[in-house]
């Protein structure tokens, strides 16, 4: 990866496309490059999917709950893991370190809904106890992370010449 490879990526996560013509506009390289270089990207992997983002608000689930989760149990954390993955609307699952055991961001239709998530992470054996927190106002959410970055930064922390 290179300092093309980068401003293309970060072009990606503040524009919010892939479109070759609009990464054009953005970073001045030729559309044939840009197209040569998210082949390979995505041959090697750093690009996921060309997946369109959904305003979870606007489609219906929008209200947002963080859940910690203890658990207990013996052996791989991933049985406790796949069975929190298993029920409807957990959207992210993070295996922590410290009193916590999981994370857990749901995304839900409305707070009645809330109980029902709660119930079902419960009638889990290894789930001791849950402290679940209401998201009043988002403030960013995105899986875009090179948005939180500037190019400068980005090119600094990765070792790469500008």
């Amino acid at each position: 990866m290179d300092e093309r490879d980068v401003r293309l990526l970060k072009a990606i996560a503040d524009l919010g496309t892939g479109s070759p013509e609009k990464l054009h506009e953005a970073t001045d390289i030729p559309v044939s490059t840009i197209h040569y270089r998210l082949n390979n990207l995505k041959d090697d992997g750093v690009i996921e999917n060309d997946l369109y983002d959904i305003d979870l608000e606007a489609f219906g689930l929008g209200v947002t709950v963080v859940i910690e989760v203890l658990a207990d149990y013996s052996g791989s954390y991933e049985g406790v893991g796949n069975k929190l993955l298993e029920i409807e609307g957990v959207t992210q699952l993070y295996f922590t370190m410290g009193e916590t055991d999981f994370i857990v961001v749901a995304h839900l239709a409305d707070s009645d809904r809330v109980e029902r998530l709660i119930s079902d992470f419960e009638a889990i054996p290894e789930v001791e106890r849950t402290n679940s927190t209401f998201v009043i106002s988002t403030m960013r959410d995105s899986h875009r992370a090179l948005q939180s970055y500037t190019l400068e930064t980005l090119l600094d922390e990765l070792g790469i010449e500008s």
